[in-house]
């Protein structure tokens, strides 16, 4: 037996929101790998350090940095039309980008919770439906869309977060199934804590100080998620449609008292 199936080199994947954190590393490990890869965020200052870092590094991939904003439908139109330009076809699509902030449901503003919900969902939205009809006119790809455990179980002070992540995670199920005859499979990740430098600066967790070998824990690494977004791109995963894998670590379970 071979680990071929999961490698995917020689393809072109658009990551979006890969300034840093999940994105970023998914970027790195397909490029290492030997993918393509073209790494977006919204700031062009961002992002290029990115691709910088991928061209002068020892990775065999390719990368390119372009800025754009999930939420603008031109913007995402250029940024696939840039991408097949550079690389001559796209087979991967991660959707990543995504925002948000903690206040209670009603301290949330009409433009508080429209924007959550543009940058999370609409933007998927965008991305998906452009990427989505050239895969299906070239024959086929995979569209891997990054949700979380907040838009399974619901989170306390994320309400607009929460709920535009349901709704990835119920795009996810509806696409796989409209898009599977034109051979493109469409599935989600949903991470729970990462040590992103986001949830270390809030959290003060650090990537670094986290054991992968240790089960007993509630917080994992970014590259945990791009091992799962690599095998979700590769043709390991040529049987998983419209699946949502659940990364979380031990699960919180409720132990009834005895009386």
């Amino acid at each position: 037996m071979t680990t071929d199936q999961f490698s995917v080199a020689g393809r072109t994947a658009i990551v979006t929101g890969a300034s840093s954190g999940i994105g970023r590393t998914i970027a790195e490990q397909f490029a290492a790998d030997g993918a393509n890869v073209v790494v977006c965020s919204r700031e062009q200052e961002n992002v290029d350090p990115v691709a910088e870092d991928i061209a002068e590094s020892d990775r065999p991939g390719e990368a390119v940095a372009v800025e754009c904003d999930v939420m603008d439908r031109t913007a995402v139109e250029a940024l696939v039309e840039t991408t097949v330009d550079a690389f001559g076809g796209l087979d991967i699509l991660v959707n990543n980008a995504g925002a948000s902030f903690m206040a209670p449901f009603e301290d949330i503003s009409e433009n508080g919770w429209k924007t959550i919900v543009d940058i999370n969902l609409h933007g998927t939205f965008h991305a998906s439906q452009v990427a989505g009809e050239y895969m299906r006119d070239a024959g086929g790809g995979a569209i891997i869309n990054v949700a979380s455990v907040a838009g399974q179980q619901g989170a306390p002070y994320m309400s607009h977060y929460a709920a535009a992540k349901a709704g990835v995670i119920n795009l996810t199920t509806t696409l796989a199934n409209e898009w599977a005859d034109a051979d493109v499979r469409v599935n989600c990740i949903a991470p729970g804590f990462v040590a992103t430098p986001g949830v270390e600066s809030q959290m003060g967790v650090s990537a670094s100080a986290i054991d992968r070998s240790s089960v007993d824990r509630q917080i994992g690494t970014s590259e945990e998620i791009a091992d799962i977004a690599q095998f979700l791109a590769s043709d390991a995963s040529s049987y998983v449609v419209g699946e949502t894998i659940t990364a979380e670590g031990v699960p919180s379970v409720m132990e009834e008292l005895p009386s």
